[in-house]
């Protein structure tokens, strides 16, 4: 039920920003190879300019990179087997790492902090 509760959420249609302004979204997205579907078909609808991922549930190198920048999303990520994870997309743009990690916690290993600047944000 929560599946179906977050895909009728999902493809509700796109709403149209303002020019010069930015829209910023964020998804749990619970396993994103699981629902690449799911986010591909919300990243075409919405039109984020900017999406924040969190849940990814894979390691790194099976992150669907290439499946997200053919949508039209650069991407950055810090991905973590089986828990945590997550990611920033950027529409038509590569999102410039500035941290990874938890600040202030050079032990944490859970993959849970991510940031990077997009077009000036």
């Amino acid at each position: 039920m929560a599946d179906e509760m977050a895909a009728e959420l999902l493809i509700r249609p796109a709403r149209s920003h303002q020019r010069g302004q930015k829209k910023i979204a964020t998804y749990n997205v619970n396993g994103v190879n699981g629902r690449l579907d799911v986010l591909l078909r919300w990243l075409s609808e919405d039109c984020s300019d900017v999406v924040c991922l969190q849940e990814l549930k894979t390691p790194d190198d099976k992150f669907p990179r290439k499946a997200i920048e053919q949508a039209g999303y650069g991407a950055i990520w810090h991905g973590q087997k089986s828990w945590n994870g997550v990611a920033i997309l950027a529409r038509g743009a590569e999102p410039l790492l500035t941290r990874r990690g938890l600040p202030g916690d050079p032990d944490d290993t859970h993959s849970r902090y991510i940031e990077a600047a997009v077009n000036g944000l």
